[in-house]
C-alpha cells in the first residue's frame, strides 16, 4: 500500500504497459498521472500494488475514509474509474478490499471493462462519445446526416460571430494561466445559476486542476482549449487527453455570447484539432445535456455502485450514500420530474443571488 508520489518508475512503466494491454479506451483518468496529481491534493489517496510472481501486477488507486470506507480515486471529478490488472488475473474482490483493508469501495464511473467491480454495481450510464477515428470529415458526414440542422446552424453561428465580434481563433492547447481562471470563473457562475454544487469551491479540485494543467505525459496531459474571437475568450475547455482518448471535463463559455452558441463551436473545434492529432476519441462523460445529444456520434457504458464487506464501514457507506443515490436515480428515471427540479433547482439560485 503506497502513496501515489511513492511508486517507483518501474511500477508505474507497469501500470502503463497494462493499460496498453487492456482492450478498453485508453482513457487520461485511468493512469498514475491522475493518481499522482489527486494524492498531492487528497492526502488519504492511495496505490494498493498486487505483486504476482515477484512483478507487479495490479494496481488499485483509492482514497480511504473512517472506518476504511473506500472510493475511487477522485471519485465526484474522475470520469473513468476502476483497478488496473494484468490480463488473465482475477483476485477474490472482497479478499482485495481486506488486505487493503477496506470495507467498501464506492465507484461512480466504473470502466466498463472492469470485470472484478461490474457485478457490484446499481446502476449503469451512457457516457457520450465523439468518435473521429477515421478524421473529422468522417465525423461531420456523420452529423449531416444525424443532425444537418444543428450542424448547418452552429456553423453559421460561427461564421457570424467572425463578422459581429471579430475574428474566431481556436487553439487546442492554450498555456496562458489566465484564460485557465477565466475558464473556472465562468464555470463557477454557471454552477451558481443553475443552482448546482460548486466544484471550484473546493480548494482540492482548484489545486487539483491547476496540477493536471501543468502535467505533461504521454497518456495523460492537462489540456485547456480556447475559442477566442475579436482577441478576447468565448468559449473554453479543460479535459486531459491520452494519445487516443480527449476526456471532455470543464466545459463553459461566456454568456454574453450565448447566442452564438460559442460553446457547441468550440467542441467542433477541439473534435477537428484531436482527430488531426490522431486521438480517436472524445469522451463527454455521464450526465445527460443537449450538446451532448447533438454532438455524439454513440455511448460507452459507465457504472456506479459499491462493493462492500460485512462490517460497521459497510453500514456507515450505505447510510451515507445510498440513499441519496436512490433518489437521484429515481428522478433521473423520470423526465418530467427531473425537468422540475431542475427547473426549481434554477429558481432557488436565483433567489440565492443578492
Amino acid at each position: 500500500m503506497l502513496r501515489p508520489q511513492e511508486l517507483g518508475e518501474g511500477e508505474r512503466e507497469h501500470w502503463r504497459e497494462l493499460r496498453a494491454k487492456s482492450s478498453a479506451p485508453r482513457n487520461p483518468f485511468m493512469e498514475p498521472e491522475f493518481a499522482d496529481a489527486v494524492g498531492l491534493v487528497r492526502p488519504r489517496a492511495r496505490v494498493a500494488v498486487l505483486y504476482e510472481g515477484g512483478e507487479a501486477a495490479g494496481f488499485l488507486p483509492h482514497e480511504r475514509g473512517p472506518l476504511g470506507q473506500g472510493r475511487a480515486i477522485g471519485l465526484g471529478v474522475s470520469d473513468c474509474q476502476g483497478v488496473v490488472l494484468r490480463p488473465g488475473l482475477r483476485p477474490d474482490t472482497r479478499e482485495l478490499l481486506r488486505s487493503c483493508s477496506l470495507s467498501s469501495f464506492a465507484f461512480d464511473n466504473l470502466e466498463a471493462e472492469q470485470g472484478l467491480f461490474v457485478p457490484y454495481a446499481a446502476e449503469e450510464h451512457p457516457a457520450y462519445v465523439i468518435d473521429v477515428e477515421k478524421g473529422y470529415e468522417a465525423y461531420e458526414s456523420v452529423l449531416r446526416t444525424q443532425s444537418p440542422k444543428f450542424l448547418k446552424t452552429t456553423l453559421a453561428k460561427e461564421r457570424r460571430l467572425g463578422r459581429q465580434v471579430g475574428e474566431v481563433r481556436f487553439v487546442f492547447d492554450e498555456r496562458d494561466p489566465a484564460a485557465l481562471r477565466t475558464l473556472m470563473a465562468w464555470k463557477s457562475a454557471q454552477y451558481r445559476r443553475t443552482g448546482r454544487r460548486d466544484r471550484f469551491a473546493q480548494e482540492w479540485i482548484t489545486r487539483l486542476v491547476g496540477r493536471l494543467a501543468a502535467t505533461r505525459a504521454a497518456e495523460c496531459s492537462g489540456t485547456l482549449s480556447v475559442l477566442y474571437a475579436g482577441g478576447r475568450p468565448v468559449a473554453a475547455h479543460f479535459g486531459l487527453r491520452s494519445a487516443s482518448v480527449l476526456a471532455c471535463w470543464f466545459p463553459a463559455y461566456d454568456p454574453h455570447f450565448a447566442k452564438y452558441s460559442p460553446g457547441l463551436v468550440l467542441h467542433l473545434r477541439m473534435a477537428e484539432a484531436a482527430a488531426a492529432q490522431g486521438i480517436g476519441l472524445l469522451d463527454m462523460g455521464r450526465g445527460r445535456a443537449e450538446y451532448k445529444e447533438s454532438l455524439r456520434t454513440g455511448e460507452l457504458p459507465v457504472y456506479e455502485g459499491a462493493v462492500t464487506r460485512p462490517g460497521a464501514g459497510a453500514a456507515l457507506h450505505w447510510l451515507g450514500r445510498e440513499p441519496a443515490r436512490r433518489t437521484h436515480a429515481f428522478v433521473r428515471s423520470r423526465p418530467r420530474l427531473a425537468s422540475l427540479a431542475a427547473r426549481t433547482l434554477k429558481g432557488a439560485a436565483r433567489l440565492r443571488r443578492p
